[in-house]
């Protein structure tokens, strides 16, 4: 859960630090096998039954962590097997970026309702009473459910006066909006990758932590290493993501992990506000009925997999990591670029084939949190910036918030055609994502604009962000009044996107 940091949550930060603290100090690798005793030490586990089962977890951690496939569960295999190979400064990982570490699955039942310690052997006994299957009975005063009548429909739960009935999900399986997860042979967690569009919302909600996806942090700081420029390119919900770091201080604290310097990805927000902008006012109503965001790469290829008539209904603009690499890289050759933000499908992105030279690594912030400890950055010593990042908009910056995508293009329809009106409708998490477009595709959003965004909430609340999603949402707007333009179309740099102009025709529908 985001803003807590509980067992799972130390874990993984204590993985991320490992990894980042082997590739910051080189030379020796061979202890890569003795990193579970290092995380885990003593003889007593304290978070599972057996101690050597809670290191062979945080094995295939390390392993995931540096960009590499689990390992066989039914073949003898070293931790390290393949770690030399991920040692290089370019990416290394292959799909499926999201994995289930079998053995550290729970097998939480898929779905049930069932009878708790709250049934009070009421007389009125509702629950038996509004059952269609007479799947209720009373035992010893109390009500039981025999599963194998149970159609899991509820009723008996909305109408027990004590709430003394409840319906159980599978956390992962709840969260996933496009209904990829069911259950193995074994009972445990399997993914259907021809579904899973990676937004990250499982391994966020799994709370045994058997849910994980591949990392890119130690080929960034070998990159950073090496004598190429790098720079850190700041997704928008970066605000109050590291506590104790202020925004007068972001840029230092990146260069003291060895970042050349710091872009802000609110910038391509920002074009990509403007295009969208554009796309909008010459295809809508004329040339198509509607026309979808698309920014959020899990909404999009949630639309393209689901939905694929209308798939191209959704923006052809370029995503703001895309533009914001693309201007960073014609800007500064021959440097490379890493996206550091909330997202998990993110990595996906950069890794499709019209992406893959213009973003090199991506990162989330809970990544780089590992590298900020091991990297010993005090952000309390750290100097405050004179010249701090601010060439974005309000609306680029807004772009971390449910709802802020949509608002930045009508920002830029009303300034472009002020006799314009625009109409809009939203939605967050993949599932009302999916009712959305069902509704558009039915004819009910003829002359809208949509949003939509993977994770409930906006970016604020991706899979890889440290922060309660309602403290971002507040720490954004702060953001936001810090910057030195309002709209989309005030910004500097529109006048890049000229320059653009040939890349972002060439792009094709496979982002």
């Amino acid at each position: 859960m985001r803003g807590l940091y509980s067992s799972k949550s130390k874990i993984r930060h204590q993985i991320f630090t490992e990894v980042a603290r082997l590739a910051y100090e080189g030379g020796d690798y061979s202890n890569f096998e003795g990193l579970p005793y290092k995380i885990i030490p003593g003889e007593i586990s304290s978070y599972r039954d057996s101690i050597f089962l809670e290191r062979a977890i945080v094995g295939e951690r390390l392993r995931v962590a540096m960009g590499l496939p689990l390992s066989p569960v039914d073949k003898q295999s070293h931790i390290s097997k393949g770690v030399e190979e991920s040692m290089i400064d370019e990416k290394v990982y292959t799909p499926p970026l999201v994995n289930i570490i079998k053995f550290a699955c729970h097998s939480c039942p898929e779905k049930r309702i069932f009878v708790t310690n709250g049934c009070q052997g009421c007389l009125e006994h509702p629950c038996t009473e509004v059952c269609p299957k007479g799947a209720i009975s009373i035992v010893n005063g109390k009500s039981v459910i025999d599963e194998e009548k149970c159609i899991k429909c509820g009723k008996c739960q909305n109408a027990c006066p004590y709430k003394a009935i409840i319906k159980q999900e599978r956390p992962c399986a709840a969260a996933c909006g496009m209904k990829a997860i069911h259950s193995d042979k074994y009972g445990r967690a399997d993914i259907d990758y021809d579904k899973c569009v990676s937004c990250g919302m499982c391994l966020v909600s799994c709370p045994f932590g058997a849910i994980v996806d591949k990392s890119q942090i130690f080929q960034t700081i070998m990159a950073i290493n090496s004598d190429v420029p790098v720079y850190a390119a700041l997704a928008p919900a970066v605000a109050g993501q590291f506590k104790g770091l202020p925004s007068n201080k972001i840029r230092n604290a990146f260069k003291a992990l060895g970042f050349t310097n710091v872009v802000e990805v609110a910038v391509g927000a920002d074009l990509c506000t403007v295009e969208e902008a554009k796309d909008f006012m010459e295809e809508v109503p004329a040339k198509q009925p509607f026309m979808a965001t698309s920014c959020c790469p899990a909404w999009s290829v949630m639309a393209k997999k689901q939905f694929p008539d209308i798939a191209g209904n959704i923006s052809m603009a370029l995503t703001p990591m895309v533009l914001t690499g693309r201007l960073t890289k014609q800007q500064f050759p021959n440097c490379k670029v890493v996206f550091i933000g909330p997202c998990a499908a993110k990595k996906l992105e950069a890794s499709r084939r019209t992406i893959r030279s213009d973003i090199d690594f991506v990162l989330t912030f809970e990544e780089v949190a590992g590298m900020f400890d091991a990297k010993g950055v005090d952000f309390d010593k750290l100097e405050v910036d004179e010249n701090p990042v601010v060439y974005s908009s309000a609306d680029g910056r807004g772009f971390a918030v449910s709802g802020g995508v949509a608002q930045a293009v009508v920002n830029t329809i009303a300034k472009l055609d002020p006799d314009r009106e625009v109409k809009v409708a939203s939605a967050q998490g993949l599932d009302d994502c999916v009712k959305l477009l069902r509704m558009a595709k039915a004819g009910k959003y003829n002359g809208y604009l949509l949003e939509g965004m993977a994770c409930p909430g906006g970016c604020v609340a991706g899979a890889g962000t440290i922060n309660a999603p309602e403290k971002s949402v507040l720490e954004v707007q702060k953001s936001k009044k810090e910057t030195s333009y309002i709209d989309a179309v005030d910004t500097p740099f529109i006048d890049k996107l000229s320059t653009l102009e040939n890349m972002y025709h060439e792009f094709d529908n496979k982002k």
